[in-house]
C-alpha cells in the first residue's frame, strides 16, 4: 500500500478502465465558491491512494483527473458525497458521476444511530480506527505533512469495502432501490447548493 501525491493533475493510466474510484476533497473551508479547492483523493481499491494538488493560482486544467471523474462508464464512491460533488463541478468544471454515497446509505440502514461520520462506519462496519485529526488543517500550506497525507489517503481507502458491506445492509432492508434514487439525485442537490439552495428544503410545503 503506498500513498502518491501528484501536482496538479494524475498520470495517465493510473487507474484500470472502468473501475469504481473512491473520491475525496479538502479545500480551504465549506463554502465552496470562496474556499478552494485544494485537494482530490482517489482510490481504486486495489491498496494505492492517489493524491491530487492545487496551488493557489491553479487553472484546474487537470485534463486526465476530469476524464476520469467525469467517466460515466465509473462509479464514484464518496462520503457526503454533495460537498464532493460541488467542490469538482465549481472548480474542475465536469459532474462527478454515477455516484454512491456511503454517508446516504449509512443514514438509510443505520437508523439506530445519528452518527454517520465516516470514522464511525468503519470502526463499526469494518473493525478498524481512523484518525480525524488533521480534518480541519490547512490544505492550503506549500508543504503537505505526513499526518496530512495519511488523514487524506484513509478517506477514501475504506470507502469500498464500505459499499460492499453497506449493499448487503441495504438489500436486507429492502432500500436497495430507494438508496439508488438518493445516489441519483445527488448532483442535481449539489447543483442546487452551488445556485443559491444550499438550507432549503424547495419540496418543502412550507
Amino acid at each position: 500500500m503506498a500513498v502518491y501525491l501528484h501536482e496538479e493533475d494524475l498520470p495517465g493510466d493510473v487507474f484500470a478502465a472502468g473501475a469504481a474510484i473512491a473520491v475525496d476533497t479538502e479545500t480551504m473551508g465549506l463554502i465552496t465558491p470562496r474556499d478552494r479547492l485544494c485537494l482530490v483523493q482517489l482510490s481504486d481499491g486495489g491498496g494505492d491512494e492517489h493524491l491530487v494538488r492545487f496551488s493557489p493560482r491553479s487553472d484546474y486544467a487537470a485534463p486526465v483527473l476530469r476524464q476520469v471523474l467525469a467517466d460515466p462508464a465509473r462509479l464514484k464512491l464518496y462520503h457526503f458525497g454533495r460537498f464532493d460533488i460541488a467542490a469538482i463541478r465549481h472548480y474542475l468544471g465536469v459532474v462527478a458521476a454515477p455516484v454512491y454515497c456511503t454517508k446516504t446509505a449509512s443514514r438509510l440502514v443505520r437508523t439506530y444511530t445519528d452518527r454517520h461520520g465516516l470514522k464511525e462506519l468503519v470502526r463499526e462496519l469494518l473493525g478498524q480506527d481512523i484518525s480525524k485529526q488533521q480534518q480541519s488543517s490547512d490544505w492550503g500550506g506549500p508543504v503537505l505533512s505526513d499526518a496530512q497525507r495519511d488523514y487524506a489517503a484513509s478517506d477514501v481507502r475504506y470507502l469500498h469495502r464500505l459499499k460492499e458491506e453497506l449493499d448487503r445492509r441495504l438489500a436486507r432492508e429492502g432500500r436497495t432501490e430507494l438508496a439508488q434514487a438518493c445516489f441519483d439525485f445527488l448532483p442535481a442537490r449539489a447543483e442546487l447548493d452551488l445556485a443559491g439552495w444550499p438550507e432549503v428544503d424547495i419540496f418543502a410545503h412550507v
